[in-house]
């Protein structure tokens, strides 16, 4: 055993929570750094002379292919060596490259950077999401795993204020927010290699001895764990375009209202509102879904009922409040989906290929999603401009999100009949 591991008998529930805080302060970084450029994007759109389809390509694929890919070799990396040395190096990647984006010249330094934070970010969340299934019990799962995705919102929070604070000075520009948010995150760095000590992986002899690839292959014949991949996936693609478009439709739709404004507004309702959505959806899951396992897939599908509609009828709203009122209501019931997800792609894995079974997961969720939602509305946006203007383009492009928010609800549905299944076949299999 490593002396610097942490066995099970000593984990007190203080020592794992610590664990757990500092794993989701580092995903709340991660988050910063992912959607700054998406909160500047009005910013840096008038400063170097960007159209739409630049911008999506910013926001989406640039970031998200190398992210994806090298996401692959990270995960093969954390099954077997240090999750805390993976992490605390990568953490201190992508910050750094986040910071030298506020010193991007051109568009083509700009792009190089943002393939830097996307190389650096996937050493993030799959050593996490392993490390986490080794400190806490299925039935605890999707509950630890809603506490880590408040990184999610809590990172938005983070980077929606900090961009008011720097730029309220009058004087700052986008390139100070985003060195003033990316060196922090190398000195939390620091704080987590000193603090944190690698878990003991909690596997049974037959998995120790099994081959991983043995074990992905049985992954990747589980129906539900594809379910929960695609329907995450889908809705994420939608989602991720919304995030990144946000701030566009706002400074378009309403001039006349202080951006500094809606900075703050933005990140109050994400630090608290949405906060809420992804707690409650991990507790609520844990909960139902000791009667009912199908109910980690199906309270997703349920909350896309509501937040989808309202957020369709948000953007033709000439109402400020309204249009703030259906984008936070699809935020809050978004967030319902982190928990469950996550923590069935733990569940659902062999102990051996946790960190992979998340990388793959994330493979198809960020390629797709992140890599494609803002950059299809980017694209679609651009072309519609032309006829329609910058405003009615951009909203004709939104709307087209509704496709894979439905085709999200219908998986999630699906899934939901399929989970008890593969879920007792994994319990059966130890």
């Amino acid at each position: 055993m490593n002396p610097n591991s942490v066995p099970p008998a000593a984990k007190p529930d203080r020592y794992r929570y610590y664990v757990l805080l500092m794993l989701t302060l580092v995903y709340a970084f991660n988050f910063i750094d992912r959607q700054i450029i998406g909160i500047l994007s009005p910013f840096i759109k008038q400063d170097l002379g960007l159209d739409d389809a630049q911008l999506g390509y910013l926001k989406g694929i640039y970031f998200a292919v190398l992210y994806t890919v090298m996401g692959i070799p990270v995960a093969w990396l954390a099954d077997r060596y240090s999750r805390v040395n993976i992490i605390t190096l990568s953490l201190t990647l992508w910050s750094g490259f986040t910071a030298l984006s506020g010193m991007a010249g051109n568009y083509l330094q700009l792009a190089l950077c943002r393939i830097g934070v996307g190389i650096g970010e996937a050493g993030g969340t799959p050593p996490a999401h392993s490390m986490i299934a080794d400190l806490f019990a299925p039935k605890e799962r999707a509950t630890a795993m809603a506490l880590y995705a408040l990184g999610i919102p809590f990172g938005i929070m983070l980077a929606y204020l900090a961009s008011a604070f720097v730029l309220s000075g009058g004087q700052a520009n986008w390139r100070s927010v985003m060195i003033a948010v990316g060196l922090p995150g190398i000195l939390l760095a620091i704080v987590l290699k000193l603090t944190v000590k690698e878990p003991v992986r909690q596997q049974t002899e037959q998995e120790r001895q099994r081959p991983m690839l043995d074990s992905i292959v049985e992954l990747l014949k589980t129906p539900s764990w594809w379910g929960m991949v695609l329907g995450i996936t889908l809705s994420s693609f939608a989602n991720y375009a919304v995030v990144g478009w946000q701030m566009d439709y706002f400074v378009r739709r309403f001039s006349e209202v202080d951006i500094v404004w809606l900075l703050v507004v933005f990140g109050v309702i994400n630090g608290t509102l949405y906060a809420i959505g992804v707690w409650a959806g991990g507790v609520i899951a844990d909960k139902w879904g000791r009667s009912n396992p199908g109910a980690y897939a199906r309270l997703p599908a349920l909350a896309l009922c509501v937040g989808v509609p309202a957020f369709l009828l948000a953007i033709h709203s000439e109402s400020l409040w309204l249009a703030i009122a259906g984008f936070t209501l699809l935020q809050v019931t978004s967030g319902t989906y982190f928990g469950p997800c996550f923590a069935m792609a733990q569940t659902l894995s062999p102990a051996n290929c946790r960190a992979m079974s998340t990388a793959l997961f994330f493979f198809v969720l960020n390629l797709i999603a992140l890599g494609g939602g803002p950059t299809f509305v980017g694209v679609l946006s651009e072309h519609y401009t032309a006829s329609l203007g910058e405003l009615e383009g951009l909203i004709a492009a939104l709307d087209w999100l509704a496709i894979p928010f439905v085709l999200s609800i219908l998986v999630f549905g699906w899934t939901s009949l399929r989970l008890p299944q593969d879920l007792a076949k994994r319990q059966a299999h130890g």
